[in-house]
C-alpha cells in the first residue's frame, strides 16, 4: 500500500463491502452499486480507500480455495484494485471454474493489502534462507520471463523455509535448488481482513 498498511475498522469494512458488492453485482447481470450505506459507513467513503494500494483478494468455501487474484503494485485507487480483483478472483482465475450463486452466499472474503516491495540484496538460495521472515514475509521472484509470488498466508500451509521456497521456484516455472543469474527477490508484508459469511443470495 501507499501510507501505510494499517486500515481503520471502517476501512477494511467498505473494502469488504466492496469486493462483495462488485461480485454480486456480476452474478446478478448488473453494474455495482455504490458502497455507503453499511453500519460503520458515512456518507462518503473513508479516504484511505482512495489512496493508490495493491491487494490481493482471496475467496474460499471451508479449505477450498474458489479463487485468489491480485496486484503487486499500487497502480489504482485501493477500492478500485480490490473490487477488480475481487471479480477476477470470482470469474478469471485461471486455475478454477467461475463462482457460482450457491458459492457466493457462503464464500469467506479475504482481502490482503500489501506494503511496498523491497529489493533483497541476497546472492544465494542459502543467503534468501537465512534471511527470509518465516510467517511475516511475501515473496516474489522473476527470472527473465519466470515469474512467481507467494503471500505471508502461505506460511500456513508449509512447515518449513524450505518447503515455502521449493513451492515458489515451482510455481515460478524455475528448478527447486537452482539460483539463476538473472534472478531478482523483492519481500513484503501484507494486511489482513476478511468476511466468513454467509451472505444474502442472489437475486434472480
Amino acid at each position: 500500500m501507499t501510507t501505510t498498511t494499517q486500515l481503520t475498522e471502517e476501512a477494511q469494512r467498505f473494502l469488504l463491502d466492496t469486493a462483495i458488492e462488485a461480485v454480486r453485482a456480476r452474478l446478478e447481470e448488473r453494474a455495482p452499486a455504490p458502497v455507503t450505506s453499511a453500519p460503520l459507513h458515512g456518507t462518503e467513503p473513508p479516504p484511505e480507500v482512495h489512496q493508490p494500494g495493491a491487494s490481493f483478494v482471496t475467496l474460499r468455501e471451508g479449505r477450498r480455495l474458489l479463487g485468489c487474484v491480485g496486484s503487486m503494485l499500487p497502480v489504482r485507487p485501493l477500492d478500485v484494485d480490490v473490487a477488480a480483483n475481487a471479480v477476477n478472483a470470482a470469474f478469471a482465475d485461471p486455475r478454477l471454474p467461475a463462482l457460482t450463486p450457491e458459492e457466493f452466499v457462503t464464500m469467506e472474503v479475504k482481502i490482503s493489502v500489501l506494503t511496498p516491495l523491497v529489493p533483497m540484496a541476497v546472492r544465494s538460495l542459502r543467503e534468501l534462507q537465512s534471511t527470509i521472515v518465516p510467517g511475516e514475509d511475501g515473496l516474489l521472484i522473476q527470472s527473465g520471463m519466470r515469474r512467481g509470488t507467494f503471500l505471508p498466508s502461505v506460511w500456513e500451509q508449509v512447515s518449513s523455509v524450505d518447503e515455502f521456497l521449493t513451492m515458489l521456484w515451482r510455481k515460478a516455472g524455475l528448478r527447486p535448488g537452482t539460483w539463476p543469474s538473472n534472478i531478482t527477490v523483492e519481500r513484503y508484508q501484507t494486511y489482513e481482513f476478511g468476511d466468513p459469511g454467509p451472505r444474502a443470495p442472489i437475486s434472480r
